[in-house]
This record gives structure tokens, sequence and C-alpha cells, in this order.
């Protein structure tokens, strides 16, 4: 039978109907979360610090999925072509949304036209880190030798947070070095541990237990200046003035997700990084700049880190792949 004038103009309205039912009630099955680094990362901690309190909170099952591989491409590939339903998540980081624009000629993904970031975790800088058992003590010893040898000191990178800032001190200082890249942050620590490479810059949350057990030694950070938490640690900036790097960890959905179900993510995101233990744990214990934003301000900070990491690349010289 046909259906009338007055038919017709109710079927957007009842179409849309399950859509905002499902939002209202989202999450009503496990959340996924692709991690695009291995585990033992700044990215990997606090992905499950965060999930494991939005799984409380709603009562669904959050699923940690880490897939390493090419500077976080691997893992951001196989969100960008996941159903854009909000139940597979993207934990973003500096390499993923920043740098790798920057860094390869084709990564095979726009983190602005692909992705939008729905929460943004916190902010940090990087230690410069050599074993304990390291002759060099201080900044100056590492970039002495360093002269000394040109071209004989190995650093380890494992994401761009490691690499860059590696590269942009070394033409800071007029030093050479040489880069070896690693899948696996822990592959990074067993070597240097091991003597196959000299020094390696690794974030301050997934650094803080080795500099704390004393496994390693800290000859700098990052920031601006000093952290309260680690006040005897120089800042490169007190070496070479206006020397910082600093990333950020954040936690994306594909971009065609429906915005209603993008606010309940942010307000879940938002919820568990100002909850007051692990506010406590983000900020005191792993150094992060952890506030609430909007979603607006979350697409506005991630524009901002990608403009910042094209002149850190720039600086570092590193040509695109």
């Amino acid at each position: 039978m046909p259906l009338s004038r007055r038919s017709l103009f109710a079927l957007p309205l009842l179409a849309a109907l399950p859509a905002v039912a499902q939002t209202e009630t989202f999450p009503t099955k496990a959340i996924r979360i692709v991690v695009p680094f291995a585990p033992g990362g700044s990215g990997d901690i606090t992905a499950r610090l965060v999930g494991k309190y939005i799984e409380e909170k709603t009562g669904q099952p959050f699923i940690v999925e880490n897939k390493p591989g090419a500077n976080g491409i691997v893992g951001a590939m196989s969100v960008k072509v996941a159903p854009p339903d909000g139940y597979t998540l993207m934990l973003a980081t500096t390499s993923t949304n920043a740098a790798n624009v920057h860094m390869y000629k084709n990564p095979g993904y726009d983190p602005e036209k692909d992705f939008s970031v729905v929460g943004i975790i916190g902010s940090s800088g990087t230690f410069l880190v050599v074993p304990a058992d390291s002759p060099y003590k201080t900044l100056a010893d590492l970039l002495a030798d360093a002269k000394a040898r040109p071209g004989k000191l190995n650093f380890g990178y494992f994401n761009a947070s490691s690499q860059v800032p590696a590269e942009v001190l070394g033409k800071r200082a007029g030093v050479e070095w040489q880069g070896v890249g690693y899948k696996a942050i822990g592959n990074a620590w067993n070597d240097l541990y091991g003597g196959a490479i000299n020094f390696m810059f690794v974030d301050l949350t997934a650094g803080r237990g080795q500099v704390v057990d004393k496994k390693a030694r800290a000859l700098a950070i990052s920031l601006p200046s000093r952290s309260p938490l680690y006040p005897d640690i120089p800042v490169l900036a007190e070496t070479f003035p206006g020397f910082t790097t600093s990333g950020f960890l954040a936690i994306a959905v594909p971009k065609a997700t429906p915005l209603p179900i993008q606010q309940r993510l942010n307000t879940l995101i938002n919820e568990a990084i100002t909850a007051p233990e692990n506010n406590k744990r983000l900020t005191e214990e792993f150094a992060l700049t952890a506030k609430p934003l909007t979603l607006e301000q979350c697409a506005q900070q991630d524009r901002d880190e990608r403009a910042k990491w094209a002149d850190y690349v720039k600086i570092a010289k590193i040509e695109p792949q």
C-alpha cells in the first residue's frame, strides 16, 4: 500500500530512533582500544589505567590490543578501517597523530581527516637515559665522548618521541651519532643494558621505573623547566636554551563515529583522568599533565601538536621515508 505524505516525512525520524537509543545506552558491549606500540610503553600503561576506570564505570569489558609496527602506522591503519561505532578506539600518540605525517611521505592515513580525538590523557616530556653503570655521569660527559668519537655512539629509538629528540640534540650539539630502531621498547632497554646502544630518550611515564629503581641514569629531561618529581635532573634547555620536546597521549576514534558517541567517550575519559586516584598517578607518578578537555579543545591540541612536531622534525633534519 502506498505511504501517505505524512508517513514519508516520519521516516527519517523513525530511522534515527535506534541510533539515539544506542547512544543513550552506550556502551552495550566490549570496547577495544588499539595501542599501536608494544606493551610496556607509556601508551600501553595509560590505556590500561583509563580502560580499567571505563570498565568499572560502564560494566562492559575494555580490551587493550597491542599492534606495534612502523612507528604506530600498523595500529592506526587498523583503526582507520574499523566500524565507526565507538567500540574500536586508538591510543593516539605523538607518533601517530603529530610526527608521522612529517616523517613519512605517505603513512596511509591522515590524522585529522581519518580520526577524531575524543580525549587527551596527558602531555609529558622525555628522559635522556644511560645505563646505571655508564661512564657518562652528565650530559656534558656524553657530548664530550660523542665529539671525540664522531659517529661511534649509538642511540636507540622505538617511536618519534625517542628518535626526534636524539636527532635534535645531535644537531644542536654539533655531534654525530647513529640511531638504532626497535619495534618494542623492551628490546631497546635490553640493548641499552647490554651495551649495544649508548643512550636513548624515553618518555617520563615509561622510563620512571627504570630511573627510580636506579637501573638507568637520567642525564637530562626535555621539559622546559625542572620537574618537581625529579628536581635534581637538569633539563636540556639549561645547556641548549629553548630545547624542549614534549608529546601527548590521547584516545581517538574513526572520524565517522556519531557525535553523541564521541561526546559520551569524551565524558568517560575525562572522568577517568580526573578520578582522584588516577589523577594522582598520572600527575605525580607518571609526570603527565592531565586535565579534562572538550572535544573542540582536544581537536585543537591535536592540531597544535602536529604543528609543533613539524618544527621538531625540521630541526632534526629527518628526511621523510
